[in-house]
């Protein structure tokens, strides 16, 4: 198994910086186009959850960890900010706590479309952690 980990603050510009260390780690396993797209898209939408919702623009940290096991990918993305209420409601689909009316509400949908397995734990106050995974190749 090979993995590592990395920090970065809560700002929208460091999603784009997390997409691409993800995805150039994924490619030691030599994922197809559309494979690498799936898990920049997800890891985009579980980062900018984390800016947006965990510290609500606020600053802080937002851990990133990343293991590769035979062919499965996993991505943790975990923040220590606002947290969930309710994690079920939350992954409902056009579900949104934003107030501008900008946030589609489908962050979590769209992680669950392009990766196989998305997990979601949270506790208010205490921060979220959310872990993807998908196999390569299969």
């Amino acid at each position: 198994m090979e993995r590592f980990q990395m920090q970065i603050e809560s700002l929208s510009k460091n999603e784009e910086f997390a997409r691409v260390v993800v995805v150039v780690f994924l490619s030691r396993l030599d994922p197809t186009l559309e494979e690498m797209e799936d898990v920049k898209t997800a890891v985009s939408e579980a980062v900018t959850n984390a800016v947006i919702h965990g510290y609500q623009g606020n600053g802080g940290i937002i851990e990133l960890e990343v293991t590769v096991d035979g062919a499965v990918l996993t991505v943790i993305v975990r923040d220590t900010g606002t947290g969930i209420r309710d994690v079920r409601r939350a992954m409902e689909p056009m579900y949104t706590t934003d107030k501008t009316g900008t946030r589609s509400g489908m962050g979590f949908s769209f992680m669950e479309a392009f990766m196989d397995e998305v997990q979601v734990e949270s506790e208010p106050g205490r921060g979220t952690t959310v872990t993807m995974r998908k196999k390569i190749g299969g």
